[in-house]
């Protein structure tokens, strides 16, 4: 038996791909490339290119390759373009999600481990957002997320007496970085780790957008998370249902303490052994001061740790870029 990882090449998805196989799972990957990357699936792990809209695609899929289990990270992952792209941004996050089921349904494969965000809450004004905290996404990616675990959660209900009842859990994370991999790297246009990676290694100096926020340092602060510490979450996770252990219909996986902007970019400093000072630039309209989440119940459940300082998280991330050349 095997699991699959829809969107397995892409920066998230191929660092869980490396996991499940050294936990011995057997991953299966299906990706169109859209944003993900061929050479990021690992050698000997089969790859399916194709859509996660593609229903016969992914049946024969499941079938095929005796699929126990789907990690279903595939989907659009830009809250902010999201905003210029909502049509494209259902179709891909709520229609696939939609056909991810049907297909599992079709084929009886009821074990999802969903690859949901954090951006379901919004701009919750708290110090730490808990999983039970209101949902008010606040724009159509978010919005896709958060109607995604609903899917889930009907369709649980829907197959609850059936031969396979749909055993399932959501992931919410905040900001991922880092490299647990050096040929796998973030090359999202839009997160901060990759734009400034560019920027300095282009010779532009990376920008701070405001520096008056009601945080310590003046910068605003975010959770950012280790994609190692991610990867192994969802494998446990995965792990979980397949041994018919108990999880919660959701999980936040939170740093708990959050760094700021200003921190990261010392970090990148002394990361990258290049020395600079980031220019101050114009608040960014609806950025909070903070955003930072605990990771309670994934401790509890999933083994959830944040195993990686700054540094570190730094420090793994330049080394696969400057590596990819």
């Amino acid at each position: 038996m095997s699991w699959l990882v829809t969107g397995g090449a892409g920066y998230i998805g191929a660092h869980i791909v490396r996991a499940l196989s050294d936990a011995g799972m057997s991953p299966v990957v299906l990706d169109d490339l859209s944003s993900g990357h061929a050479e990021f699936v690992p050698e000997g792990v089969p790859f399916v290119r194709g859509s996660i809209l593609d229903h016969s695609l992914l049946v024969e899929t499941l079938r095929s390759h005796r699929v126990a289990g789907v990690i279903h990270v595939a989907g659009y992952k830009y809250a902010g373009v999201s905003v210029q792209r909502p049509l494209h941004t259902y179709e891909q996050n709520v229609e696939g999600t939609r056909v991810v089921l049907a297909a599992m349904a079709e084929t009886g494969v009821s074990h999802l481990v969903f690859s949901s965000s954090a951006a379901v809450y919004g701009t919750p004004d708290v110090e730490l957002v808990t999983e039970d905290l209101p949902k008010r996404p606040a724009s159509p990616y978010g919005e896709s997320k958060l109607i995604g675990e609903w899917l889930l959660r009907d369709q649980a209900v829907a197959t609850a007496s059936s031969d396979a009842p749909l055993r399932h859990t959501s992931l919410r994370y905040f900001n991922v970085v880092g490299s647990s991999d050096p040929s796998v790297y973030d090359t999202s246009p839009h997160n901060l780790f990759p734009l400034v990676f560019e920027a300095l290694i282009e010779g532009r100096t990376p920008k701070i957008f405001g520096d008056d926020y009601d945080t310590p340092d003046g910068t605003n602060v975010r959770d950012y998370v280790h994609v190692g510490d991610i990867a192994a979450a969802h494998v446990v996770a995965a792990q979980r249902l397949q041994a018919g252990e108990p999880v919660e219909p959701a999980y936040n996986l939170g740093s708990r303490n959050g760094l700021s902007v200003r921190q990261i970019m010392d970090a990148m400093a002394r990361g990258t052994g290049i020395d600079f000072e980031p220019e101050i630039g114009p608040r960014r309209p609806g950025d909070p001061d903070r955003i930072v989440a605990t990771g309670d119940l994934a401790a509890r459940d999933l083994d959830w740790q944040n195993r990686y300082t700054v540094d570190e998280m730094v420090r793994s991330g330049w080394e696969a870029r400057r590596a990819a050349g």
